[in-house]
């Protein structure tokens, strides 16, 4: 009985994996004890960190149509949400994603507030 209750309580503390871009940007907000700020998510996406990429790079200032990798050429799909259906729909892709790219531009990983407001933001593209 301990070992089942225990169980339970541990299953209950991991993180919720989340299906649809608001599901994981609740995660990501409440994962940072703050509520997201879109404006700040653009910024995040658009700007230079001291680095050679953003986002905007390779996913396009304002992230509705198909992106090209800076490298590579091969075309991304649209980042937001309200133009490619399964952006955001897949936990582990959406972090594998945050991991790689954050790395790239900011070079080090996102915190869940700065994924919080990137999601926000691209969220608010229609």
């Amino acid at each position: 009985m301990k070992h089942t209750l225990l169980a339970a309580l541990v299953f209950c503390a991991l993180p919720v994996l989340a299906g649809t871009p608001q599901e994981q940007l609740n995660t990501f907000s409440a994962q940072a004890g703050a509520k997201p700020d879109p404006a700040r998510g653009q910024r995040l996406f658009t700007s230079n960190h001291g680095r050679e990429w953003s986002c905007a790079s390779c996913h396009g200032a304002t992230p509705t149509g198909a992106g090209k990798h800076a490298v590579t050429g091969r075309s991304i799909g649209p980042m937001a949400p309200a133009f490619n259906p399964e952006r955001f729909t897949d936990p582990a892709k959406s972090e594998k994603w945050f991991r790689r790219n954050c790395n790239d531009v900011l070079g080090r990983a996102c915190t869940s507030g700065e994924k919080a407001d990137v999601i926000a933001w691209l969220m608010t593209l229609k």
